[in-house]
């Protein structure tokens, strides 16, 4: 029997042109062995520059920004979530944000979509953290969760900091319905939750690395196979520019800014010294590169 959710999902593909091209949905792609890592883009955000670069020197961080391009009242990150397919398993990291965030994302399942797959043929979901773009694309408009045949892992202190009543309380206005839509979407699969600990290995060739900082328990995912890596970062790196050139610097997006600003500088320094391939949620290109070291920091290579 069909269930509303595939009726949804089913409606919506028939509704996709047939001509759609895939490029506009798959950002960039690695092989490892026999591992297939690819990005689907899940859209665009739209952010006021302080939400990022609030709070930084203003004269400096405006001549990187300048350097890129990029203006500083309004930001316009790209989302990258991340597929793993190993031939057993077919793996996502984070799940996007979904319909009810902002209208210029939510575009996962249109990435299915173009590459012939159904969130069915998802068997385990990785989050790095709940933040609304990495996490509201878990229930369907019927508030069933999509990916209805999946394993869920998220770390202990993330889970718990979501589900905790006070955090809605003190997480800032600006924030509130971050905690509120986080919590009723982790409640959602409470009962298929499976805790991770900072270095586990949670899925074969696949080890957990705690990044604190952006959130309390922001996981990063070390994907492995025979000599080679790949890191997903998620939000420990946020950004191609002030994130790499100068990340001992705070940066408004981070809820413990301090922390978050240690964790990324301990992070690029060991994906730069040890050549460890990387994958950032909101970086260009469909965020697959490297990390190489500068004069001041850090510039992300495009692979």
């Amino acid at each position: 029997m069909l269930t509303r959710r595939q009726i949804l999902t089913t409606a919506t593909a028939a509704l996709a042109s047939p001509l759609l091209p895939r490029r506009l949905w798959a950002g960039a792609s690695v092989t490892m062995g026999s591992t297939q890592i690819d990005t689907l883009s899940d859209g665009t955000l739209t952010l006021p520059g302080d939400f990022i670069l609030g709070g930084m020197p203003q004269q400096e961080m405006q001549a990187i920004v300048a350097k890129y391009g990029l203006p500083t009242d309004q930001l316009t990150p790209p989302c990258n979530v991340t597929l793993l397919r190993d031939g057993t398993n077919t793996v996502l990291f984070d799940v996007g944000a979904g319909p009810d965030f902002q209208p210029s994302a939510g575009k996962l399942l249109d990435a299915f979509d173009a590459l012939g797959l159904s969130p069915d043929d998802v068997t385990h979901v990785l989050f790095t953290h709940a933040h609304p773009d990495h996490i509201w694309g878990l229930l369907d408009e019927f508030d069933e969760p999509m990916f209805a045949n999946a394993a869920y892992m998220i770390g202990q202190a993330e889970f718990d900091y979501w589900m905790d009543p006070d955090t809605v309380n003190t997480i800032g206005e600006a924030r509130t319905t971050f905690a509120v839509g986080a919590q009723r979407r982790l409640q959602a699969i409470a009962e298929q939750i499976e805790f991770i600990a900072d270095g586990a290995e949670v899925l074969p060739g696949v080890a957990a690395h705690l990044t604190p900082g952006h959130t309390p328990g922001h996981m990063a995912y070390e994907i492995r196979s025979g000599s080679e890596s790949v890191m997903v970062v998620g939000d420990s790196i946020g950004n191609h520019h002030v994130a790499f050139e100068r990340p001992d610097w705070a940066s408004g997006s981070d809820q413990d800014k301090d922390m978050a600003a240690a964790t990324r500088v301990s992070l690029l320094d060991r994906l730069a010294a040890e050549q460890i391939a990387l994958i950032g949620y909101h970086l260009p290109g469909g965020g697959i590169g490297r990390a190489e070291k500068s004069d001041t920091g850090y510039r992300f290579i495009e692979t």
